[in-house]
């Protein structure tokens, strides 16, 4: 569909926002602010947007952008800033705000909350409704292991998330206000 003399005030919510970010990237700006480009815009526009941004990255452009979507800060920032309450709470590369948590592994026990007291030694701990995650260094994995098995705890070992390092960072659990 002809979308070019039709009034803004016609076309979806979705579609607006990419003319939006379409007409920011498409300025000779030096700098440019993105304010959460991609809030409502499906999967696929989202991708399209991103496309954009890397593509005005490449020409040695500055984009600021803010979001709260973290897979979104990491796949296209250079450097993040969590800003909490107008504060700076942290800075670095994605892989710097993860180190920061204390550890690169972590261990997903999906009924380990009220086992929380048996793995506080371990490392940070962040709890999730009934879930229990410890963020830890590779050389603590076993011991966690040995307790989660003890307390017959099913385990999943992964990455550390920007999540996960996010919610760390600002100090509290999904749980709380």
């Amino acid at each position: 569909m002809d979308y070019r003399k039709r009034l803004v005030a016609r076309i979806s919510g979705g579609l607006r926002r990419r003319a939006l970010c379409a007409m920011v990237l498409a300025s000779d700006a030096e700098v440019l602010f993105l304010d959460e480009p991609t809030t409502g815009l499906d999967p696929i526009a989202r991708r399209e947007v991103w496309q954009a941004v890397r593509r005005t990255i490449r020409e040695n452009r500055t984009i600021l952008l803010t979001t709260h979507y973290l897979d979104e800060a990491e796949a296209l920032s250079d450097r993040l800033y969590v800003i909490e309450r107008g504060r700076v709470l942290i800075s670095g590369t994605a892989d710097d705000l993860k180190r920061s948590v204390g550890g690169t592994v972590k261990i997903l026990l999906p009924e380990g909350a009220s086992q929380l007291d048996s793995f506080r030694s371990f490392g940070s701990c962040i709890t999730d409704g009934g879930s229990l995650t410890i963020i830890v260094t590779p050389e603590r994995l076993g011991e966690i292991m040995e307790v989660a098995v003890r307390l017959k705890l099913l385990a999943t070992v992964g990455p550390v998330t920007l999540e996960e390092a996010f919610l760390r960072v600002v100090g509290r659990s999904i749980d709380e206000n």
